[in-house]
């Protein structure tokens, strides 16, 4: 099949993507890998890892306009004008956002068949304006009703459009490859060692609730002084039009010379950086279904997570979870699991068998493609 991505930045594109950025490319390899051609559509502003060494994927660049609100939505629109004049068996949506133009080949490109993946409820993600956040409460109506299909990737989107929007709409998650790393050279340059670390990796966005950790992290210094002398605070990601947010971190972490902001990593550095962490940490207020979650899970790091829905069906029962926005409860969730690391190894051995079982990147790959050749029929 002739398959295109719209609405995601890019493919490979770095300290600038998120998780769609990271599922689009992994189904993206996985369909040319099994013989399909796939044009995703990037936007310029972004450079772009990719090699182009794949001939089943073509990487097509558009300009679009630098401003947080209207960024998504213009090269969407180009995109999917461009898409118009190109001869493709599916248009495939990613995002609520990008799905408002799904109409334009539902009603011009009428042999290809058109796919919306619901990642998540975008309209509650703080960085935005009040108007942005109403175009992406219409996108979450459009999502479900302009497709052919509609995919989601938690089981709580699926029954909130159940509930909501009256559409019953096709769960496939995010999925992740188990990792094996052993190697630990790398941590040096950042004066961290192996199991002496929290981790948190995420773009420096406010409802990503990297402020609860700081907080959570300055009460247990107070609170167990020798131990916090042993466990450094590491932060991996850059901001996301939110440098003020970036700075009102960094003051809050003024004078703590264990705690580390790494902007963004990849490649063996991040590998290293998962695997050898003591804990993820993921304090976010709203999510999809975290990729990142998954990706420390799959190095059999333990979780600790905001109880917040997407997170908790993540993880499945197998990690720990704090009440969302409560700096409190963080902190007693953490002094616990600091105290206690035989927990902590036996929910490593735990998280790691209930990823290969419920997350496998192959069978969400032969899902996809079903839901691909079922719109088609």
């Amino acid at each position: 099949m002739r398959i295109v991505f719209i609405g995601q930045k890019g493919l490979e594109i770095g300290e600038s993507g998120g998780g769609v950025e990271q599922h689009v490319s992994h189904l993206a390899h996985l369909l040319a890998q099994r013989g399909h051609h796939i044009t995703v559509y990037a936007r310029k502003r972004y450079g772009s890892t990719y090699l182009h060494d794949e001939p089943n994927i073509h990487v097509k660049y558009l300009p679009t306009i630098h401003r947080k609100n209207l960024e998504a939505i213009f090269h969407t629109i180009l995109a999917t004008i461009d898409v118009l004049f190109r001869s493709y068996d599916i248009i495939h949506y990613h995002g609520v956002g990008p799905s408002t133009v799904a109409w334009i080949p539902r009603l011009f490109k009428r042999r290809a068949r058109t796919i919306v993946t619901f990642h998540s409820q975008d309209r509650f993600h703080r960085k935005w304006s009040w108007f942005a956040r109403q175009y992406l409460h219409l996108g979450e109506w459009t999502a479900c009703w302009f497709p052919h299909a509609t995919i989601c990737v938690s089981h709580g989107i699926q029954l909130y459009v159940r509930d909501h929007y009256h559409r019953q709409i096709i769960y496939i998650p995010n999925g992740v490859d188990i990792q094996e790393v052993q190697e630990d050279y790398l941590l040096r340059q950042f004066h961290l060692q192996s199991k002496k670390y929290l981790l948190n990796v995420s773009r420096l966005v406010p409802h990503k609730g990297q402020h609860y950790l700081l907080e959570a992290y300055a009460r247990l210094v107070e609170l167990m002084p020798k131990r916090m002398q042993e466990m450094d605070l590491v932060f991996v990601g850059a901001h996301s039009y939110t440098i003020e947010y970036e700075r009102q971190l960094q003051t809050l972490a003024t004078g703590n010379p264990h705690i580390h902001f790494l902007g963004h990593r990849s490649g063996e550095e991040l590998k290293q950086l998962f695997a050898h962490a003591y804990l993820y940490v993921q304090p976010s207020e709203s999510e999809g279904l975290s990729v990142v979650v998954l990706e420390a899970m799959s190095y059999g790091v333990p979780v600790l997570v905001s109880d917040i829905q997407p997170n908790l069906e993540a993880m499945k029962h197998t990690g720990f979870s704090f009440k969302n926005k409560d700096v409190d409860d963080l902190t007693r969730a953490l002094r616990e699991l600091l105290d206690r690391p035989e927990l902590i190894a036996r929910a490593g051995t735990e998280v790691k068998e209930m990823m290969h079982y419920h997350f496998n990147w192959q069978v969400i790959g032969d899902h996809t493609e079903i839901v691909y050749r079922s719109v088609r029929h």
